[in-house]
């Protein structure tokens, strides 16, 4: 991550937990410094805080594949997207664990997928104006041959469809909008920029 400018500064923050559920609200009063100088008022945000994730796009540079999953999500329904999407493997980064981890646990999880070597792609945040979740994303080398069925874990209502694509494939659904989240966006269009690069790496 790049230094801050040293004229860029948060003066003063107070944080308070506004909502606890399945995830958190917290609330935000701050001051911070301006472009022409001084110091703002006092801001107040609010900020959903789900803790960090990790994503990895499996992909199999020998039959030149990646590996979607698909399944309902409760974000794209109240937005009036439709419901289910063509996603990354993705996870929680819990206390303990690294991105890693995180992203080898979840392809077994939720696409039944033993991932080989891992490339990182980027770690970005995923909504800055409020929200404080990142999300580290990965490259996966797999083999797609058994890719299929239905996966995850039951008890935490997950009813994951498992699927490879061609690249060709692939990007046709960025193109229609089916891959609709911006991790899957984000990993699948850096795979279609640097495929030469990754299949030369892993085969």
């Amino acid at each position: 991550m790049a230094d801050a400018p040293p004229d860029e500064k948060v003066v003063s923050v107070t944080r308070r937990v506004a909502f606890q559920g399945y995830f958190r609200i917290g609330e935000y009063r701050f001051r911070h410094s301006l472009f022409q100088g001084g110091v703002s008022g006092e801001i107040k945000r609010e900020v959903f805080e789900r803790g960090h994730a990790a994503a990895v796009l499996p992909y199999d540079p020998v039959l030149d594949r990646v590996v979607l999953v698909r399944q309902f999500r409760a974000g794209a329904y109240a937005a009036g997207r439709h419901p289910w999407l063509w996603e990354t493997v993705a996870g929680i980064i819990e206390e303990g664990e690294t991105a890693e981890d995180v992203v080898r646990r979840e392809a077994q999880e939720e696409a039944g997928l033993e991932l080989g070597a891992l490339l990182p792609v980027h770690t970005w945040l995923s909504s800055p104006g409020g929200a404080s979740e990142t999300t580290a994303g990965f490259c996966g080398r797999v083999d797609a041959r058994g890719a299929s069925g239905v996966h995850g874990l039951p008890d935490e209502g997950e009813d994951i469809l498992v699927r490879s694509f061609t690249l060709d494939e692939a990007k046709a659904l960025l193109a229609s909008g089916e891959v609709g989240s911006a991790t899957g966006i984000v990993i699948l269009q850096w795979l279609l920029l640097n495929r030469d690069f990754v299949r030369s790496s892993w085969t």
